[in-house]
């Protein structure tokens, strides 16, 4: 027992907005779910918790939905019949494997210290200033970067560890790969492509984790009914966010995201310190 009352349809709505809009934004969906969650009084309830990570399910076939194409390739791939597609998927498995590995090794004690507020408004700060930094070198890989069949093993490992960051809520699991996919010598939007094909393997494994092990816990906290909701709130929200960001990212920077990071950091500081 959880010893809170089921999610009331409103809140599921609310959370799977939140889930959808920035699951593939460079502003960590964690973090805001944490930030949401705590708003409606419930940031402490285990139940909520898992229910943040379960309706990840609904933003991952969004972009299953968007990227089926890079998806089938990979299949083909598995089966001996598309190169590309099985280089791709060697590189998401290496990709894959150090988050993997540490959030195995670490889920619970991050779970325990780390999803609340003022770590997350540190997170969102750090991030923000992450995209300044690196602003310089998204605008060479604007007209110098490769496309993701340019991924490298190594660059494929770089990603992935930097994946593993973005284990502490609040800091993005698409913005640090979408930098590492910079460094790796991607343009932004092939960066933002790996990223989210990444982000399918990853948030699917965590998903089908969290289900195994607190579903019925979950279920039992927050009801079915809004399971569902948050669930297509977040496919619905996650379609149209994940089309916008590509197509800013084809002209314009990550620079507003970084003010956004700032300003909500600051807020959330000033509210919960």
């Amino acid at each position: 027992m959880t010893g809170e009352a089921a999610l009331t349809p409103f809140d599921a709505l609310l959370l799977g907005l939140v889930e959808g809009i920035t699951e593939y934004l460079p502003v960590s969906s964690t973090g805001h779910l944490i930030l949401a969650s705590a708003v409606i009084g419930r940031h402490d309830d285990p139940a909520l918790k898992s229910f943040a990570i379960v309706i990840q399910l609904g933003a991952i076939l969004a972009v299953l939905g968007l990227y089926q194409a890079r998806v089938v390739s990979m299949l083909r791939g598995l089966v001996g019949r598309d190169a590309a597609g099985r280089r791709l998927l060697s590189n998401m498995i290496i990709s894959f494997i150090p988050a993997a590995v540490l959030g195995l090794a670490f889920g619970g004690p991050i779970k325990e210290r780390l999803f609340a507020p003022l770590p997350v408004a540190i997170a969102l700060a750090l991030g923000g200033l992450a995209i300044f930094a690196f602003e310089p070198l998204r605008a060479r890989r604007a007209t110098t970067g490769g496309t993701v069949e340019d991924v490298s093993p190594r660059g494929a490992l770089l990603i992935g560890f930097s994946q593993c960051l973005a284990l502490w809520p609040g800091t993005s699991r698409s913005l640090v790969t979408i930098l590492a996919g910079l460094g790796a010598g991607l343009r932004p939007a092939a960066a933002a492509e790996y990223s989210f094909v990444l982000g399918m393997l990853t948030l699917g494994a965590a998903t089908l984790y969290e289900l195994v092990t607190e579903g019925a816990m979950m279920l039992e906290g927050v009801g079915a009914m809004p399971l569902v909701v948050g669930l297509l709130v977040s496919f619905a929200s996650a379609a149209v966010a994940v089309k916008g960001f590509v197509a800013w990212l084809g002209s314009r920077g990550l620079a507003p995201f970084g003010v956004y990071r700032l300003l909500l950091a600051a807020a959330v500081w000033l509210t919960w310190s």
